[in-house]
């Protein structure tokens, strides 16, 4: 089965909110952003930009949100414990563990996922 939609992780949304054209792109894809991923970049543009910024990246990301349901979550935490030592962000675990389980691609600029199965590593 051909791995088609992507899941952005917070880096890339950063890419997009910054303008890289290698990441834009990705906007006119099918792609998909888990809630929880959406929700720590919306606190990063508010710490960053102040709320008028945040709510405006917030309300044109929001239609590509999905919500991540409990076992995920819980695949995610063993992830995380068998991971350790990689001091990995916990979106990001979710994040990718939500692609894996949904034969998505994860697209995220974190050199800790760059050699995992169903990555696509992009600085």
């Amino acid at each position: 089965m051909d791995i088609k939609r992507r899941c952005l992780d917070t880096y890339a949304l950063v890419e997009i909110s910054e303008g890289n054209p290698d990441f834009v792109a990705y906007l006119s894809e099918d792609i998909t952003i888990t809630e929880l991923i959406l929700a720590e970049f919306y606190a990063l543009m508010l710490r960053r930009f102040g709320e008028k910024t945040a709510l405006y990246w917030l309300r044109k990301l929001q239609p590509y949100a999905v919500k991540v349901e409990f076992d995920p979550l819980i695949d995610a935490m063993s992830f995380r414990e068998k991971n350790k030592q990689k001091n990995l962000s916990f979106f990001d675990e979710v994040g990718y563990i939500f692609a894996v389980r949904n034969n998505f691609v994860f697209v995220t600029g974190d050199k800790e996922f760059e050699h995992l199965k169903q990555v696509e590593f992009r600085k």
